[in-house]
């Protein structure tokens, strides 16, 4: 039989680049409303409350989406999944654009949301029919720079634009983008490159199974290991505070406290985000060299809330300081790329998958609970000063809501304590680790 060649590189980057272009845009949308919160606020006459509340309503339907996504994945293939998120994300984001109201504003970014939370899953499993497996990791890198990219994009470019054409036609003009980066994949992409004439660089998995109840199964089977409750928790505690801050916190309270224009502001989270990003890759390539898990989980756990102290409740830093901490901030958080690592080798083989989808739930869910509840009680501590329609909070008032910051740090450091160290291994079938399923 004749031996089918691998599909050429430019093919295989195309694919993978046009499903990339979608998770750019999905991180835009997680940070989007950072250099909008005083023109969301003044547009729906909302306060810090339900303008967290928009905000989490993203991450809402983007956490829900982390079990079936598998499951549809399965059914229907990366490249109908992704066509449909792309078209579901087009009309969220023009929702979210024509809203009159809080209620729609807010189903558009539920809409926006439940899209977002197909990319990553799809876009991983394109990667390993595309793609040689020597080349998983570092396409894995690509794909988190990628996503900070688009978030960056969300800080001073979105204001600039924002400021120039309003926020309404920008987004009117993202939801068109949605439609374009759909028909691009549906046209160039396929599940896999058997269905181009090439060759797969995926394996056939003869243990591999789709039904809902297989899957099911697997998720109860996750739950039953220590380290994925715990490394669930150490993720919602480290990316948790970084969505809250960078995503839409920090930028109103440098604005106000350290009076820094919002590009300047938005530059500071940006900062924090794009060092997020190079943390995990070198945090990750430290801890495959040096074949432990548990030391890179603990030390950044702990420099982040070192670092987070000052920022929160020490007024007045200079901006260098304030800067590099942030810094700081977001290349120990990128302790989260370990963790992943870590919570793979905590179960058989077979449920790696289940469990990477479990613990992408916890790192979801600290932005999910933080980000509104930091609004609830900036809320609660106003003291009733608006400037052209919008509320002015007190540095009282954002210390009371960082405290929960603080909190989540401080869950992170005590959830990688416990952790069981992996070796870089899958050991949960070895016995040698007290990772073990309870009974």
């Amino acid at each position: 039989m004749e031996q089918k060649n691998y599909p050429p590189a430019s093919l295989a980057w195309l694919v993978w680049g046009l499903g990339a272009a979608f998770y750019f845009t999905s991180f835009f949308h997680r940070v989007a409303p950072a250099v909008m919160t005083d023109t969301l606020m003044a547009e729906f006459g909302i306060g810090a409350g339900d303008l967290g509340q928009l905000s989490a309503f993203y991450f809402y339907s983007y956490v829900f989406m982390q079990i079936p996504t598998g499951i549809l994945a399965d059914h229907w293939g990366p490249r109908k999944l992704l066509t449909a998120g792309s078209l579901f994300a087009a009309c969220g984001t023009f929702l979210f654009a024509s809203a009159t109201s809080i209620a729609a504003a807010d189903l558009g970014r539920l809409l926006i949301g439940a899209a977002a939370g197909v990319v990553f899953v799809a876009l991983l499993r394109l990667s390993t029919r595309w793609f040689p497996l020597r080349f998983y990791a570092t396409i894995s890198g690509i794909v988190l720079f990628v996503g900070v990219a688009g978030a960056t994009f969300a800080g001073i470019p979105l204001h600039f634009f924002v400021e120039s054409f309003g926020w309404r036609p920008v987004m009117v003009v993202v939801a068109a983008m949605h439609l374009v980066i759909g028909a691009g994949i549906w046209w160039i992409v396929r599940d896999d490159p058997a269905q181009r004439g090439y060759r797969s660089y995926a394996p056939t998995d003869p243990h591999a199974v789709s039904s809902p109840k297989a899957l099911l199964d697997g998720l109860i089977r996750v739950l039953r290991y220590r380290n994925t409750w715990l490394l669930s928790l150490l993720t919602g505690g480290l990316a948790g505070p970084i969505l809250a801050f960078a995503g839409l916190w920090g930028v109103p309270f440098l604005a106000t406290h350290y009076g820094l224009s919002t590009t300047a502001s938005a530059a500071v989270a940006s900062a924090m985000l794009i060092c997020y990003a190079i943390g995990g890759v070198l945090l990750g390539s430290l801890s495959d060299r040096i074949g432990l898990r548990k030391p890179f989980l603990v030390f950044g756990s702990a420099t982040s809330l070192l670092c987070w102290v000052p920022v929160l409740f020490i007024p007045n830093l200079p901006i260098w300081l304030l800067t590099a901490l942030v810094s700081a901030i977001g290349l120990a958080g990128g302790a989260v790329i370990v963790s992943f690592a870590c919570v793979r080798e905590s179960v058989p083989p077979a449920l790696a998958g289940t469990v990477s989808g479990v613990c992408n739930m916890g790192s979801m869910g600290g932005g999910m609970i933080l980000q509104p509840m930091i609004g609830w009680m900036l809320d609660l501590q106003w003291r009733g000063t608006l400037v052209s329609g919008v509320r002015i909070y007190d540095l009282a008032a954002y210390r009371s809501g960082f405290v929960l910051i603080a909190v989540f740090a401080a869950l992170a450091i005590l959830a990688a304590l416990f952790t069981a160290e992996t070796r870089c291994r899958h050991t949960a079938d070895s016995g040698k680790i007290a990772n073990t399923p309870s009974s």
